[in-house]
């Protein structure tokens, strides 16, 4: 059975190009993915189509179980589809032992020109179940803010 669909959008003042090298690059989407409350790394990245990704994303708050636990999110990804500077498509799935947190989210990003800067939209398709539609929604905020702060701040965004 389908999960649900969320869905954000942020205009981001800088270029697409710079904006698709943000959601590309390992060192760059560490620094503004993990939403407020969380740090994150990658094991592995391997930004082509059909390479792999494994991110880990760490709560600040010792109280955070996480879903994968040990206050962790665990994500094996995979880049299904890089669109240079228009579109990166991506599946995601959680290493954990709830079910509620099972099966394979696709995660699109859609970059369109928009006056003064770049519009980021993403959608997340077969959201898991043990994700609350408001703590997504703030998750995805919270990482869009994090992405223009980062390409809004002076020299970044080239």
């Amino acid at each position: 059975m389908a999960g649900r669909t969320d869905r954000a959008t942020r205009i981001v003042a800088a270029r697409r190009a710079t904006v698709y090298r943000a959601l590309t690059d390992a060192d760059l989407l560490v620094r503004w993915l993990p939403p407020a409350g969380m740090t994150g790394r990658f094991e592995a990245f391997d930004a082509r189509p059909g390479g792999r990704y494994r991110m880990i994303l760490r709560y600040l708050d010792a109280d955070e179980a996480g879903k994968s636990g040990g206050g962790e999110d665990v994500i094996e990804g995979r880049f299904v589809a890089l669109e240079p500077g228009e579109r990166v498509v991506q599946s995601a799935d959680f290493e954990s032992n709830d079910p509620a947190f099972a099966g394979t989210m696709i995660m699109e990003w859609v970059l369109r020109d928009l006056p003064g800067g770049t519009e980021v939209a993403i959608e997340c398709r077969d959201v898991p179940a043990g994700i609350s539609a408001e703590d997504h929604a703030a998750g995805l905020a919270s990482s869009l803010e994090n992405l223009a702060a980062l390409l809004e701040a002076p020299g970044t965004n080239d």
